[in-house]
């Protein structure tokens, strides 16, 4: 990939390190030959989980705390991957306070300090699942994002583009959005706010029937995170990206009934599947991002299968299982 030789010898800061796209991302980085700085409070992360290489460094703390952005600004990142956020719809429904903190607030410091120092790029993570309401079109096109929103989080991915957007206006600062859809593979820990991928291997592994909220016709665009860090990086080199909101995800739509059944024979769990009723909030039946712009202006291209993923990510649960049962929180 001739992206990732642009990273050679830079610097490059990436907030939420420690989560399943951060930690990939942060490999991947490393691998190029880049000074990482990952800045993560392990409120959703795991130490555990960040790559061990001399140029990877890791420091602790809060996007939220001005000495901690001032230590590693001190560094001069030459490139800004901001994935740390306030977490999970659900999280957000029961902490607003906190996801506005964090996903508002949080975002508004660590631009303003990307600015003093006139980063080369800042590429926001905000999400397919949250700017797209009810009212927008599927396959969802990046031009027709929804006011009509069901919780805090999404209320505050989309403040989080228009802040970055704003930062663009005023001071031409080089930012690129890029909207995730349904992130899943090795490196995300189950847990109470975690996503469906992880928690469903989880209660597999420990023999236990796997929840659907609905009926389990419901799609989603599942997007393997290898692809996502193809994305990501080539928002990092490509000038035609800059001042853009790009969806990264499949392209594809996959049953929730198929994903539970193939977790059900990947592990061997003989416990099936329970129905639940659908969360007040979770409101859409169909997610499908239109990949369209990202393949123009990225040459993106999503290389693994559904099934493939969902292999990698088994695969990633029994290597290890002992540190996951450990860290895991419902």
């Amino acid at each position: 990939m001739k992206d990732i030789k642009v990273y050679d010898g830079k610097c490059v800061l990436v907030t939420g390190g420690a989560g399943c796209i951060g930690s990939n991302l942060s490999r991947r980085l490393g691998e190029a030959g880049a000074h990482v700085i990952i800045l993560d409070n392990l409120s959703s992360g795991y130490e555990w989980n960040i790559p061990l290489m001399e140029n990877i460094e890791f420091i602790k703390g809060d996007i939220l705390d001005d000495e901690i952005l001032k230590r590693v600004y001190k560094e001069k990142p030459d490139y800004v991957f901001h994935l740390a956020a306030h977490f999970a719809n659900q999280n957000s429904v029961d902490h607003p306070e906190e996801d506005l903190l964090v996903n508002g607030l949080g975002t508004l410091k660590v631009l303003e300090y990307a600015q003093l120092i006139g980063v080369e790029r800042f590429i926001y993570s905000s999400s397919g699942c949250g700017v797209y309401g009810l009212d927008s079109k599927i396959p969802f096109k990046e031009d027709d994002i929804s006011i009509s929103l069901h919780t805090p989080y999404q209320v505050t991915k989309l403040l989080g583009e228009l802040y970055t957007n704003y930062f663009h206006n005023l001071y031409d600062l080089p930012i690129v959005n890029a909207r995730f859809f349904n992130v899943y593979g090795p490196g995300e820990v189950p847990g109470k706010y975690r996503n469906v991928i992880p928690n469903f291997f989880y209660w597999a592994m420990n023999g236990q029937p796997l929840p659907i909220t609905g009926d389990g016709t419901e799609t989603r665009d599942w997007t393997f995170v290898d692809d996502i860090v193809n994305g990501l990086i080539a928002m990092g080199a490509r000038e035609e990206a800059i001042g853009e909101a790009i969806n990264l995800g499949s392209g594809k739509e996959h049953q929730v009934m198929e994903m539970a059944t193939i977790i059900n024979e990947l592990t061997g769990n003989k416990a099936g599947i329970v129905y639940k009723p659908r969360r007040d909030w979770d409101a859409k039946t169909r997610l499908l991002s239109s990949i369209e712009k990202a393949k123009k202006l990225l040459d993106y291209e999503p290389r693994t299968t559904f099934k493939e993923g969902l292999e990698k990510t088994y695969q990633w649960f029994k290597e290890n299982w002992k540190l996951i049962q450990k860290s895991a929180e419902f």
